[in-house]
């Protein structure tokens, strides 16, 4: 029939990871960098792989990318504007970077071609990894990360980490802003003009709503921490430490923070200051300053240092990352993508999941939906049974452990 599912060779996943890149552009979802575990060994993933995950009917395909590749890195900060991922800095075996790359994702020929960026003006960032970022207007708006600077460049948006220097050369913890605006190839710092920036911290979690960013916990030295400020990306006004109302997520580094509806904000995962992997997700309701805990959440599937990227209707989609604190167990890197829902579904939504499911006892009645509709639900249908799929080879993989 019209519906019938590809082969189950086709249902395979891109390769576990944790501190890898990704976001969403169109119906799909891109992946790239990031490390894996292999015999107690930090391996980086390969340069030129990139995975898209179609989110209609969840198949995953890998693509080999050519041009001027960023080295492999773990720790970068990737960000699409006008269908090019961007990736700034990360780390390799030869250290921090502050290198900035770019790539078409809606290529028309199939090839994913890397640029480096090099023809730019003004004066990057220093080198650094587990920074984050603001889009906004055509501009990358980058925020904190750990890295290192020379003596002559020390100032007080770096907090020194006292245990890493070499002669001249120190690492740290940041908490400046740099701005690169991809209209004019151009590296500027904006002139904050008020209020008290975060203090220096690296592995937390920026998103944006309408002309505000907003930044949430991270790490400095042994501290993590829970505290939310938000930067007009207009005027450049720190709001300071905003008080929230209620109850508030725990401290934490690693996590991820991604616009989900017009005014909220979904917290997931991450690690907390005594080492524990975090599986809890929390809504920030900019209107009442409220965090809301959503209770119906799994709690056996803790996340660090993964991606999250908002989808359709109001879901977020989490790929890899870790569910082991990797300061001491590096080995439980994850391959499977977790889809939180965090509003209502619509009612043709939830008719096409319902077809999907139960396209066997359907069989007869589907191929009588008008052409547009019927691909819709054939897209379903692959991913309902994608999902299965996936589901029972990782079960029979657990049962033989």
């Amino acid at each position: 029939m019209a519906a019938d599912p590809p082969p189950p060779q086709e249902f395979g996943v891109a390769e576990e990871r944790s501190g890898h890149c990704a976001v969403v552009d169109g119906n799909c979802l891109y992946v790239w960098g990031g490390y894996v575990s292999i015999e107690e060994n930090e391996v980086y993933l390969p340069n030129d792989e990139l995975w898209i995950y179609e989110i209609d009917n969840g198949l995953w395909s890998m693509h080999l990318m050519e041009g001027e590749l960023p080295p492999s890195m773990s720790g970068s900060c990737g960000a699409c504007i006008n269908g090019k991922l961007y990736i700034f800095g990360g780390f390799d075996d030869k250290g921090y970077s502050n290198r900035l790359y770019r790539v078409n994702l809606r290529t028309r020929n199939g090839i994913y071609l890397w640029k480096q960026i090099t023809d730019f003006k003004g004066q990057p960032p220093t080198p650094r990894d587990k920074l984050a970022c603001w889009v906004y207007k055509d501009r990358l708006i980058y925020f904190g990360g750990y890295g290192c600077r020379k003596q002559n460049e020390l100032s007080d948006c770096f907090d020194v980490h006292d245990a890493f220097w070499e002669g001249q050369i120190f690492w740290g913890w940041h908490n400046d802003v740099h701005v690169f605006d991809t209209s004019t190839q151009t590296w500027y710092q904006p002139k904050i003009k008020r209020g008290i920036a975060p203090q220096p911290r690296a592995a937390h979690s920026c998103a944006v709503i309408g002309n505000t960013g907003y930044v949430f916990g991270g790490r400095v030295l042994q501290t993590r921490m829970n505290d939310l400020h938000s930067l007009n990306l207009d005027t450049w006004v720190w709001s300071g430490k905003i008080g929230t109302n209620g109850e508030t997520p725990r401290d934490r580094s690693w996590h991820t923070l991604t616009p989900v509806t017009d005014g909220k904000l979904f917290l997931f995962g991450g690690l907390s200051s005594d080492n524990v992997p975090l599986s809890d997700g929390w809504i920030y309701d900019v209107a009442t300053n409220e965090w809301q805990q959503l209770t119906y959440l799994p709690k056996s599937r803790p996340r660090l240092w993964h991606t999250a990227c908002p989808g359709k209707e109001g879901e977020v989609l989490v790929f890899g990352g870790s569910k082991d604190d990797l300061h001491f167990l590096d080995t439980g890197h994850c391959s499977d993508l977790l889809i939180f829902q965090t509003q209502p579904y619509s009612l043709l939504r939830l008719s096409l999941d319902c077809i999907g499911k139960n396209a066997v006892l359907l069989e007869k009645q589907i191929p009588w939906l008008p052409s547009r509709l019927l691909e819709e639900v054939v897209d379903k249908i692959t991913f309902w049974v994608a999902v299965n799929h996936r589901q029972k080879k990782k079960a029979t993989a657990e049962g033989h452990e």
